[in-house]
């Protein structure tokens, strides 16, 4: 494979050629190295448990509202012990500004209540048994196994998979394919990384409302023959 510093300096004439998928892969993954060097985890946290009520509250909402809840309910419960006993409707109405409060509230504290009386008390390593908790999918499993325990995972939300069609990295059929897809793409050891990369350049250069594959920079420069809007599928 050719490196990312000979792509780079290459590219133009590889252009010409035509560039295969993986040395497009390999571009995106130097470019978004040095504009993100040092990825932050968005949602602010203390521990798994934290992180784990964090990423449940960002379904349907911005990092920056939750991490303007959080502190709120943390300070209230940041246990799973603790916030088992607080009463669902306090929970509700102190995470109400993240939207769907109801369901929300009900996850938290039975999936604490689950940590209680299956785990000890603790955030199990293990996506199965993450995935099996109130309110947890699979994308928040992988960032919870990831973002925490270091576990390799690459946690596909709507930025990812719609950009990841725009570089044709997939087909975006499903999410499920998106990760696939991305997977044998990106060398294991970055997909802590680069999955919180491409988030950042989604939000950054290449929102949803400003997506069709022909203005930001990254598709500008892999696609300067496509010429005509290209629409992503939803997640």
């Amino acid at each position: 494979m050719q490196s990312a510093k000979g792509l780079l300096s290459s590219w133009g004439g590889a252009l010409s050629r035509g560039v295969t998928k993986q040395e497009r892969a390999l571009y995106i993954q130097n470019y978004l190295a040095k504009r993100f060097p040092h990825p932050g985890v968005p949602l602010d946290h203390e521990d798994p448990y934290t992180l784990l009520i964090a990423v449940l509250l960002s379904a349907q909402c911005t990092d920056v509202r939750v991490n303007k809840v959080t502190p709120i309910l943390f300070a209230r419960a940041k246990t799973p012990e603790a916030m088992a006993k607080v009463p669902v409707k306090e929970i509700e109405a102190i995470i109400r500004p993240c939207g769907l409060a109801p369901r929300k509230a009900k996850a938290i504290s039975d999936l604490s209540r689950i940590l209680v009386d299956q785990h000890g008390g603790q955030v199990p390593v293990d996506i199965e048994a993450l995935e099996a908790l109130p309110g947890v999918g699979h994308k928040t499993a992988s960032v919870v196994m990831v973002q925490a325990f270091g576990v390799p995972a690459f946690p596909v939300d709507t930025h990812i998979h719609r950009l990841a069609q725009m570089w044709e990295f997939t087909d975006g059929k499903n999410v499920k394919k998106t990760e696939a897809d991305l997977k044998k793409l990106f060398p294991e050891d970055i997909w802590h990384d680069i999955h919180i990369q491409i988030i950042l350049y989604g939000r950054e250069m290449c929102p949803a409302r400003g997506c069709d594959g022909l203005r930001c920079e990254l598709c500008q420069h892999c696609f300067p023959g496509r010429k005509r809007p290209k629409r992503a599928l939803k997640a």
